[in-house]
């Protein structure tokens, strides 16, 4: 039965969904290669303003371990799932590449380590994996339309933290990896799983947007100093 209006994942989609699709079709808009600091200062601007906005009706990030813990946590896991992205995506990606001029590569790299955690890891791990597991609660409550049930009648403050199914991870992290080139597809997999993990260990988010940032600074810092532009 839901708990309160405000915690249905249809009454929530939109505050966790606009970032998102702000960062990504800001992407359609200007080309990160020819005009980078108008697609990166416009993120910054558009994806921030996004943020305060959606933010205000999410749910909570921390859980009920410690705030210094899962920070600690993620920052290990982010510098394990950097080795882990470069392994895995090194052999899909192109042969050569250009490299990123000081002002650009600082752009991104400043925009790419703060934004898409906040925006992703609410979206993919918070919103996305919890409506999942709404729809199974749904489903084997005998419900005759489940997601349409789980979209009005559920809600996403009776997720327990840590919570999961196989089906949850597989769609959250499926779905991860859909926003990142084909090239990618392995790595992201991989990495949607590793942050689930955290998920589960941590019964927050704090650990998975402060993986998420730490792995993509640490990226932009490894592509930079080896000059493997073509992992970003």
């Amino acid at each position: 039965m839901i708990k309160s209006p405000s915690e249905s994942p249809r009454a929530l989609l939109a505050a966790y969904a606009v970032p998102y699709l702000v960062y990504v079709g800001l992407g359609s808009v200007f080309d990160g290669r020819t005009n980078p600091l108008a697609l990166y200062g416009a993120r910054a601007l558009l994806v921030g303003a996004a943020l305060l906005w959606g933010a205000r009706t999410w749910l909570p990030l921390r859980g009920p371990r410690g705030f210094l813990g899962s920070v600690s946590v993620g920052v290990v896991a982010g510098l394990a799932g950097t080795a882990l992205w470069i392994a895995l995506a090194t052999p899909f990606a192109p042969a050569e590449t250009q490299p990123w001029d000081d002002s650009a590569w600082l752009a991104r790299a400043l925009v790419a380590s703060t934004l898409p955690p906040l925006v992703e890891e609410p979206l993919m791990r918070g919103f996305l994996l919890g409506l999942v597991l709404l729809i199974e609660r749904a489903r084997r409550a005998g419900a005759a339309a489940p997601i349409a049930f789980a979209l009005d009648h559920g809600s996403l403050g009776t997720i327990a933290p840590g919570e999961w199914s196989l089906l949850a991870l597989a769609v959250s992290s499926a779905a991860f990896a859909a926003g990142h080139a084909p090239a990618e597809w392995l790595a992201a997999s991989a990495y949607g799983l590793l942050m689930c993990g955290l998920w589960i260990a941590r019964g927050d988010l704090v650990s998975c947007v402060s993986a998420h940032a730490i792995t993509n600074a640490a990226l932009a810092v490894y592509v930079r100093a080896t000059g493997s532009w073509a992992l970003w």
